[in-house]
């Protein structure tokens, strides 16, 4: 996928130079480049089809400035999330260990930052929920689709961690690049477990790293 590699490119400029800009220009074209690649592959509307309609929503929502527009974006990408997640469980259901580690990580996360997002702690609080629900799901499908929740989950971490005031070196580049490879792993995969009919769960649980 040429053309994803080099918009995504551009947008990992973007994001390194603070340009506003460049970013505008390609990141709400992630998604519809995966999900252009998802139908030509499938040829219908799945609900990771769905998902990534709502993630590029959610991509144009957080490039804007101010609190309504953040929660407008989680809004999006809960939709995505909750599409993801079904999808994922109707193919097949996931390891319980699996779902049992992630709600735990979503319990420890929101203990750890609860005290620092103030008004945001209850969009956060579901909306992680869902996210951490679908990274669990990912463990059902194929190794990379958990491999792409886990960086999906990955990702909102460092947002999150953000939002409560926690600042990272590097922290824009790590979350674009982490979001970047998992929309590219979720979609890639799910479009090859489906097309080789494998419906055999993931023998190990994704590391969070």
């Amino acid at each position: 996928m040429p053309l994803f590699g080099a918009v995504a490119a551009v947008e990992l400029v973007g994001v390194a130079l603070d340009s506003t800009a460049t970013q505008w220009l390609a990141k709400p074209l992630l998604a519809p480049l995966l999900l252009a690649y998802l139908w030509s592959v499938r040829r219908r509307i799945d609900g990771v089809a769905v998902g990534l309609v709502f993630a590029t929503a959610g991509d144009v929502a957080l490039l804007l400035e101010g609190q309504p527009a953040f929660l407008a974006g989680m809004g999006c990408f809960l939709v995505t999330q909750l599409a993801f997640l079904t999808s994922f469980v109707r193919h097949r259901r996931p390891p319980a260990p699996a779902v049992l580690g992630y709600v735990a990580v979503w319990a420890v996360a929101n203990a750890l930052l609860w005290g620092a997002l103030g008004p945001l702690r209850l969009p956060v609080l579901g909306y992680s929920l869902a996210l951490s629900l679908m990274a669990a799901a990912a463990t059902g499908v194929s190794r990379r689709v958990a491999v792409g929740g886990a960086l999906f989950l990955g990702s909102d971490l460092l947002i999150g961690l953000e939002a409560a005031g926690v600042h990272l070196a590097g922290h824009g580049l790590l979350v674009m690049a982490s979001y970047i490879a998992a929309l590219l792993l979720i979609t890639t995969a799910w479009a090859a477990a489906l097309t080789t009919g494998d419906r055999h769960p993931s023998p190990v649980a994704p590391a969070l790293t």
